[in-house]
């Protein structure tokens, strides 16, 4: 114990004389060369001045910034993707396909900043189930995964070697003898509890893997702070998964910790899946060095019949870029709404574009309904959260806290007509940090099933009144501010 004493003691000599030049330097970056909030700015420079050594370690590790690394090309499939772009959005300028889908005339500059924007494409030939239970929809998935003839593509954040897997990958195993390719990317801190000779034992059974954003030595995580988010699974190009659950025993209710886990996951049949095909392609040829687009079949779509109905857009987002889709989605629509809002969020950490929306919306008489979890999973996350809520509370909101269980659900739905759900959170991290992907499907029909999904949730909540707000401890209000106050990081 004192040789290691005094190692950091040497350790301080040499390096406590640089500490200024080091944060002046480090400050003069986050000012003039980092692309970031002036919030998280001001944070960040609290960091490093107040707790020199462990701040700069701290920054290094979270504070960098991606926005300037062009980290994913779409290579092969360019022109073919920029000319149906250039043709819808031609179509929207014309109103031509405002004819041709009347349920996007109201959405149309969405659809076109959507376009613009994220190379977003609208196609209206889609049939989306929607599922809020999680055995139900990994029984559906592993259904679909037994019935693949060419490949089966899957991501997630979150992987863990349990009994819910166990039976994933007994299909995985058996497709692949019947020569059905696999592929799994999983993101290195989602599953940093998972063994190495996990994924070695799938690849030794011909599943290909890979990591995105490994550690160094397993355990150094240079780029923490930015976590591939998204849950994508494709099959055949027949049918897709997007959503909110991870494969865990938790999301089947299988952890007495959480109790039942409420979440949101869509499943999509129609050419909208090419754009998570897509999606999925460019993270893995990212993450496994492997171009993908030079062979045509991931991408072959045109052939196949499909149901008519759901006209949808497949929008992501992620650090590397300097436009907030998913956030400007939430916003755009908000701002849209004229009657009713209905958000169902784990986290809720809104920036300032989203807050200026929600409270316009409320002063506007606009009906708006958040749905939180009543229980935490990140401690500071969850009071970062309840603070905000607090300020739609008082704003006029209606906020209930859902307690039967966790919910985990991810979305909104506008007046009945439209809903973005997918994986990002409505938090600072979803927004700018991590990478997401949503699907906005302008349907009535679809719309209003997701919206009586929140209200049959409801007879499981509690209403958070002002009187409710009002009444909570010293202690809670303290927990509040300080991560309030973190949120820019968080």
């Amino acid at each position: 114990m004192e040789n290691v004493l005094q190692i950091a003691i040497s350790i301080w000599d040499i390096f406590s004389p640089y500490l200024l030049i080091i944060n002046t330097l480090l400050s003069i970056i986050v000012v003039f060369f980092q692309r970031k909030d002036p919030q998280s700015v001001w944070l960040w420079l609290m960091v490093l001045n107040f707790i020199p050594i462990i701040g700069f370690i701290f920054y290094l590790l979270i504070g960098g910034d991606m926005h300037k690394q062009k980290m994913f090309k779409l290579k092969g499939i360019e022109d073919r993707l920029n000319d149906i772009i250039r043709m819808q959005e031609d179509s929207l300028i014309n109103k031509e396909l405002e004819k041709q889908a009347p349920e996007i005339t109201e959405y149309s500059d969405l659809v076109l900043f959507n376009l613009e924007a994220g190379s977003s494409v609208l196609s209206d030939d889609n049939d989306v189930t929607i599922f809020a239970d999680g055995n139900e929809k990994f029984d559906a998935l592993i259904e679909d995964m037994e019935q693949a003839k060419e490949f089966i593509h899957i991501q997630y954040y979150i992987i863990k070697n349990d009994v819910l897997f166990q039976r994933i990958k007994d299909v995985l195993i058996e497709k692949v003898k019947q020569g059905v390719e696999v592929r799994i990317l999983f993101d290195a801190l989602g599953c940093r509890s998972v063994s190495p000779k996990f994924w070695k034992e799938l690849e030794s059974h011909g599943i290909m893997t890979a990591e995105f954003f490994p550690a160094i030595l397993r355990h150094l995580q240079l780029r923490m702070n930015y976590r591939n988010h998204r849950k994508i699974v494709v099959i055949d190009n027949k049918v897709a998964y997007v959503g909110g659950f991870n494969i865990g025993k938790e999301y089947i209710g299988l952890d007495p910790k959480f109790g039942y886990w409420r979440d949101t996951h869509l499943r999509i049949e129609g050419t909208a899946l090419l754009q998570l095909e897509i999606r999925f392609l460019l993270d893995w040829n990212y993450a496994a060095k492997e171009n993908l687009f030079t062979n045509s079949k991931y991408l072959d779509i045109e052939a196949r019949s499909y149901k008519s109905g759901c006209e949808m857009q497949i929008i992501s987002s992620g650090p590397d870029s300097r436009m907030k889709i998913i956030r400007d989605n939430y916003v755009r629509l908000i701002g849209k709404a004229k009657k009713s809002i209905y958000i169902q969020t784990p986290y809720f950490i809104p920036d300032e574009a989203m807050l200026t929306a929600l409270t316009t919306a409320i002063y506007s008489g606009i009906d708006v309904n958040i749905m939180i979890p009543c229980k935490p999973d990140h401690m500071f996350v969850y009071w970062a959260t309840y603070s905000y809520i607090g300020d739609m509370v008082m704003a006029g909101a209606k906020c209930y806290t859902y307690d039967n269980g966790f919910l985990h659900s991810k979305g909104l739905v506008v007046d009945d007509k439209v809903f973005c759900y997918g994986t990002a959170n409505m938090d600072i991290r979803s927004f700018a940090l991590n990478f997401e992907v949503n699907a906005v499907v302008y349907n009535e029909q679809k719309a209003t099933e997701m919206r009586e999904l929140f209200i049959k949730d409801l007879e499981h909540c509690s209403q958070i009144t002002k009187d409710v707000y009002a009444s909570r401890s010293l202690l809670i209000r303290i927990k509040e501010q300080v991560s309030r106050l973190l949120s820019p990081v968080l």
